[in-house]
């Protein structure tokens, strides 16, 4: 069974921005398309690792900041002719709050010695 958590308010992200969650070593960017449309996707450019959070936002789409390679946002697909994908994770709005699976965020935190994200445990 899904367990959604809760880990923003939809008013946390200006429209066209996004804002970062971190998740053990992982960094999700959490991006608000134009049409208040909120995903959810790994932050890291597959191409150099670019941080995709401060990247420009346009419709449905994020371009990565060091070298324009645009990211379909509810894919995770690079705009053709540029080929790669980035992780996406699902989000769900409810009550002006975005919310998020829990299992599939403590799913995507690479395994480690250190004890599990907060947001993990139990």
């Amino acid at each position: 069974m899904t367990e959604w958590i809760e880990v923003c308010a939809v008013d946390d992200i200006a429209p066209l921005s996004s804002r970062k969650l971190h998740v053990g070593e992982l960094t999700i960017a959490l991006i608000r398309a134009d049409t208040d449309t909120i995903y959810a996707i790994e932050d890291r450019c597959p191409h150099k690792g670019g941080p995709l959070s401060e990247g420009i936002v346009s419709r449905d789409r994020v371009a990565c900041p060091l070298h324009n390679q645009c990211v379909n946002l509810a894919t995770g697909e690079l705009i053709a002719p540029d080929q790669g994908r980035v992780r996406t994770f699902r989000v769900q709005l409810r009550d002006a709050k975005v919310l998020m699976d829990r299992g599939e965020l403590c799913g995507a935190v690479a395994p480690a010695p250190a004890p599990a994200p907060a947001l993990c445990a139990g």
